[in-house]
């Protein structure tokens, strides 16, 4: 991340070498008591005020301080992130989070056989190319939700038979329609008023009826995306561990991370678009450090029985 460099000569304001040094020179020039003593005092803390914070010592300070406080800032955006992408992948079906957990295994095969890499950064959690594959598990993460989000969604949609009921509402649109050409022909006013105040309402409502149908076919057509997008971003990453455990070639596993993430960029985009899901479709912190990608608490087994908190019913959708 690129930091905006300190401002020395402001930081020397509020610093303990400010304070020391002034009382060093204007407190003892005080305390002497003459009027040499004080202009001593004054011209040495005028001359320290010019040089001092640009002395290299004083830099060093002022740099381990900002970055210090830089990496604490950074620390607290993963923390945030970390606890709301482990409440997203909480909040899955089982089937889905172990789905997760599978593919979160391959990268952790992934990270193993690239340990030994030359290319391998000595600290792991600020390796670029292991912040990637940070980078692709979230995509995942995403699209996992927006699917069970999609299918929640259509299941509810899926309890009334819309089909039928638009139909009924199109075949009952037209015999309206004709009722009130048949009462204008006719000539009846007071009748057609209250015929055309009825015609309008259940217009509306054929209306109303059309854009659920309409909903529902864009959700599915979402749907089919969605599940396209993770089976193909599953086998990119089973693609990038088999050039980290087969080739051992660290700049042909860097060359196939760069553009396994350039490739998210349409997905990521789309995602993006998606105003239902704008809380799915947020980014990672921007920050150097690793937000990792396994949950602080791993899924649970499949078929094993999970206990349940005192005086509340969990469900899940499968």
């Amino acid at each position: 991340m690129d930091e905006q460099a300190p401002n020395y000569r402001r930081e020397f304001i509020g610093s303990p070498h400010h304070a020391v040094f002034g009382l060093l020179t204007l407190g003892l020039g005080f305390l002497s008591a003459n009027l040499l003593g004080l202009i001593v005092g004054g011209t040495l803390y005028s001359l320290g005020w010019l040089h001092l914070p640009d002395m290299p010592f004083f830099r060093r300070w002022v740099d381990r301080r900002h970055e210090a406080a830089t990496r604490a800032a950074e620390l607290q955006k993963v923390a945030e992130f970390v606890r709301r992408r482990d409440a997203l992948l909480d909040s899955l079906s089982s089937s889905r989070r172990e789905r997760y957990g599978r593919l979160a295994a391959v990268c952790r095969d992934i990270e193993t056989a690239g340990a030994d890499s030359p290319l391998a950064s000595p600290d792991p959690t600020t390796d670029p190319r292991l912040r990637k594959l940070d980078e692709l598990m979230w995509t995942y993460l995403r699209l996992l939700g927006i699917e069970e989000s999609i299918e929640q969604f259509l299941e509810t949609e899926r309890r009334e038979d819309l089909p039928a009921i638009l139909r009924d509402a199109e075949a009952e649109a037209g015999r309206l329609t004709g009722e009130v050409d048949a009462l204008k022909a006719k000539g009846d006013n007071a009748a057609l008023e209250t015929k055309q105040r009825y015609a309008g309402s259940r217009l509306e409502r054929l209306e109303v009826l059309r854009k659920r149908q309409q909903r529902i076919q864009q959700a599915q057509e979402n749907l089919e995306l969605v599940v396209s997008e993770q089976d193909r971003l599953d086998q990119q990453i089973k693609l990038i561990r088999a050039y980290a455990v087969a080739t051992k070639n660290a700049e042909a596993l860097t060359a196939r991370i760069d553009a396994t993430v350039e490739h998210l960029d349409q997905t990521n985009k789309w995602l993006s678009e998606l105003d239902e899901f704008k809380d799915l479709a947020a980014d990672m912190p921007a920050t150097d450090l690793r937000v990792g990608y396994a949950a602080s608490v791993p899924p649970p087994l499949a078929g094993a029985a999970q206990p349940q908190p005192a005086g509340r019913l969990v469900t899940r959708q499968k």
